[in-house]
């Protein structure tokens, strides 16, 4: 048998395709060179979804035909000062004077179609300049985004749980609306007192606005409840509502009975209700953390009729008390005992239900995260009306992130496995993503680094986003399997 040699020999050959060599690691140190010659670098890549999400489901047309500007206008378009606000604060500026950091940043200015955003004066005019009817002007955008951000991410949820809470924000200016009131962590000093209702499963801020200080009257608390129900999207049938002792009123109840919402709300330390609780009919309570549980009907002085009551009890000895040791805003105690009394219109066992309101302290979390991340307390102005406006571009700003994620979901998660991202965590694994923009035979591109960690994520929820398109007065679903 002859052998080629050129054939068969033993030499390992190389493949044809092109290997990326393995250089080593990059050597940085203090005589490193640096310049300021790059250009069109960002390090706001994350916002290409965002403003893909936004011109897919037509927020510019809602926000134009909704919101009214006396003002007119110059620099920039009505549109575009608002766009600018909400990006800014979701981006991490919530303060207007932190917008001159990006006021050049190339992925911004060109969604903002602007070579460079304003000053900050001229973003305070224009703040300024909005009256108070924006402010429900404002909430009516995000009710017509959320119908829309529903349907095209086949949220098909028919049953909700409406947590409402009030916050305490300091105001260590001269703001007008500053009243002294329940300030736990700064006492005597002037706050303001914002009611708002989160959507439990999707983490949404539903309704709410900025309140002054002092503590929100009934008739205050049913305007808001009946207003929080009416903003839910059409899907929803069945509502249930959860809420703390602030809430503990007739008014409230009545609200919720009007609205067609099964409650639970806490109840407050009141003489009669005490009587009530000093009756002997407790029995042990296996199946939650108190010694014993009770539950009766009881009509409260004022309200229209009787309700069911839900008593658990603590066993406290008189010497084991802290002296001058705040009452939790769901416990109150005796000489005796310390109590957890909650009013409500739901059936079911008393564990199950003292269960269910224990899920209520995500929407605390919810809270800090608008308070900590979306800029909900900072409060730019000394006119009342300006922060009122103020607060709901920062509230579209912590809603940007929710819909998002109602985008980002598996396809096989439902209601209860639907875990929520926090601003803080989308920003660092979605937003803060270095990019270049480039611009090429008239067409504009952006390029990301090819060890970006997330880009099978990435590319996922770009492909959903572009995909939405209008179908029959309503958005056609980009994701299969729905949220339910």
């Amino acid at each position: 048998m002859v052998i080629n040699s050129k054939q068969h020999n033993s030499e390992i050959r190389s493949g044809q395709a092109f290997r990326e060599t393995s250089p080593g690691p990059n050597e940085i140190k203090a005589s490193t060179p640096y310049d300021f010659s790059a250009k069109n670098l960002t390090p706001y890549g994350g916002l290409l979804p965002v403003a893909t999400m936004l011109e897919k489901i037509g927020f510019q047309s809602i926000v134009e035909a909704t919101v009214r500007v006396g003002r007119r206008t110059r620099i920039m378009s009505m549109y575009q000062f608002v766009l600018a606000m909400v990006l800014g604060a979701y981006v991490g500026f919530a303060r207007l004077y932190h917008l001159r950091f990006i006021a050049r940043d190339p992925i911004l200015v060109g969604i903002l179609k602007v070579t460079q955003l304003p000053p900050q004066s001229t973003f305070w005019r224009f703040l300024a300049s909005l009256s108070v009817n924006v402010v429900d002007q404002m909430l009516s955008v995000q009710r017509q985004m959320r119908e829309r951000v529903w349907a095209a991410a086949n949220v098909q949820l028919s049953t909700v749980t409406l947590d409402t809470d009030t916050t305490v924000h300091t105001l260590y200016g001269n703001q007008m609306g500053g009243r002294k009131s329940y300030n736990p962590k700064n006492k005597g000093k002037k706050s303001y007192q914002p009611m708002l209702t989160f959507i439990a499963e999707t983490r949404e801020y539903l309704w709410g606005g900025l309140r002054r200080g002092d503590r929100p009257s009934g008739k205050e608390i049913a305007r808001h409840i009946a207003a929080a129900v009416k903003a839910l999207p059409a899907v929803v049938r069945k509502r249930l509502a959860r809420a703390d002792s602030g809430f503990y009123c007739w008014e409230a109840v009545e609200a919720y009975e009007k609205t067609n919402c099964e409650f639970i709300v806490v109840a407050r330390k009141t003489s009669r209700l005490l009587e009530e609780l000093n009756a002997a009919d407790w029995k042990p309570s296996p199946d939650t953390d108190a010694d014993e549980q009770r539950e009766f009907h009881y009509q409260p002085a004022g309200w229209g009729k009787a309700y069911r009551f839900l008593a658990l009890r603590y066993e406290e000895p008189p010497e084991e008390k802290k002296e001058g040791k705040p009452e939790q805003y769901q416990l109150f105690a005796t000489a005796q005992y310390v109590y957890r009394v909650f009013v409500t219109n739901m059936d079911g066992p008393l564990a199950a239900l003292v269960w269910f309101y224990g899920q209520r302290g995500s929407a605390e979390n919810l809270i800090k995260e608008a308070n900590n991340d979306a800029g909900l307390a900072a409060h730019p102005s000394k006119l009342f009306v300006t922060n009122q406006n103020h607060f709901q571009v920062a509230m579209l700003a912590y809603n940007l992130n929710c819909w998002l994620m109602l985008f980002n979901r598996e396809a096989t998660e439902t209601a209860t496995t639907l875990r929520h991202t926090t601003l803080a965590t989308a920003r660092l694994r979605f937003l803060f993503v270095a990019a270049k923009i480039w611009r090429h035979a008239g067409r504009t591109g952006i390029s990301y680094a090819d060890h970006y960690e997330e880009k099978g994520v990435f590319n996922r929820l770009m492909a959903r986003l572009r995909a939405i398109a209008p179908r029959a007065g309503s958005f056609r679903a980009v994701i299969q399997a729905a949220l339910a």
